[in-house]
């Protein structure tokens, strides 16, 4: 079918209206989530200031020297720095080879925890390794780490929403995700002298692992766009100060694919356009990486039994994060 919509869905009335108010917001999220795993989100609570200074210290670290940038890389132990143009391809953790894809990027995780064994013991440490901050620009740690807090905030409260949506009690999922193992990227996506490689995209075509991804983007120039039910693709509504959310692999397993996580990816620009860069600010939430993530109660019955196995949250992530980072292995980007 072809007619799928994305919706533009208010959530304030959850956070700050009654019963009947949180029921409206999470029968219109459930449609979407069953419908096309991706929504737009406005009253999310998030101020207008914070999300201008994000990209403004992500432009900024972006326009320094590669020289500069790679002083910052990624190591192979943690998912974390920068990572260079041209050393990642999306479309890898699906088992489908492509060229790399067209852009570049700055990671981060959890900061602040305690030092404990959850978190640095050897189950833990991984997906709390420390972050890595550049001299400049000399605001970007406090900037990102204020964002990364209120990214975390969100997600909790879209969560919450979930819950009410899946016929759960409100707080469900919170002590599955209150250690929660996320990653945060800017990702910047140059604008393109040169046309593309045959095949060649600013992000090939995949799925998301996690349970949601919030997306924040400065240009609907060379955007995201969403596989269809009749095999087109479909622009993402770009709204100025709203969020497209969408699932990943992990909720849409965790429902028994009574939701769904859907395939996208992110166009080139019209040559016409193609000197306009895009900027996009992505929070990957992932539930605590011991969660034992297995089918939903309300999302099985005997005519639609649990389809997966149990597995965790960080054993799921993990298998899905070596897949696409192999790309850069293979061009010793490393």
């Amino acid at each position: 079918m072809g007619d799928q919509t994305i919706p533009l869905i208010d959530i304030e009335p959850f956070l700050k209206g009654d019963a009947s108010d949180k029921a409206a917001v999470a029968e219109k999220l459930d449609s979407a989530c069953r419908e096309i795993g991706f929504l737009v989100i406005e009253g999310h609570g998030v101020s207008p200031q914070m999300i201008a200074d994000m990209h403004a210290v992500s432009h900024e670290f972006f326009a320094l020297p590669y020289w500069e940038k790679m002083a910052h890389q990624m190591p192979p132990d943690r998912y974390r720095g920068y990572t260079p143009l041209g050393s990642e391809t999306l479309a890898l953790s699906l088992d489908e080879e492509s060229p790399p894809d067209l852009k570049e990027s700055y990671s981060c995780g959890p900061y602040g925890v305690g030092y404990d064994e959850y978190h640095f013991g050897e189950a833990g440490a991984r997906f709390f390794a420390p972050n890595i901050w550049p001299e400049r620009p000399v605001t970007m740690q406090g900037v990102w780490e204020a964002y990364y807090a209120e990214m975390e905030r969100l997600a909790a409260d879209l969560m919450r929403i979930f819950a009410t949506a899946l016929n759960l009690p409100e707080h469900w999922f919170q002590n599955k995700i209150d250690k929660q193992i996320a990653n945060f990227s800017a990702i910047h996506y140059p604008g393109q002298d040169d046309a593309p490689k045959a095949g060649q995209l600013r992000g090939g075509a995949h799925t998301d692992y996690g349970s949601l991804t919030i997306v924040q983007t400065d240009t609907d120039v060379g955007g995201l766009e969403v596989l269809r039910r009749d095999g087109g693709w479909s622009p993402v509504p770009w709204i100025e100060g709203t969020f497209a959310v969408n699932l990943g692999d992990l909720m849409s397993e965790w429902t028994n694919d009574v939701w769904v996580s859907t395939m996208h990816r992110v166009a080139n620009p019209p040559r016409a356009k193609a000197h306009i860069s895009k900027t996009s600010l992505l929070f990957f939430h992932q539930p605590n990486y011991a969660a034992e993530i297995e089918c939903i109660p309300t999302c099985c019955r005997a005519e639609r039994p649990a389809r997966y196995d149990s597995i965790t949250s960080g054993d799921h992530v993990t298998m899905k994060v070596m897949k696409h980072r192999q790309q850069m292995l293979e061009n010793g980007a490393e």
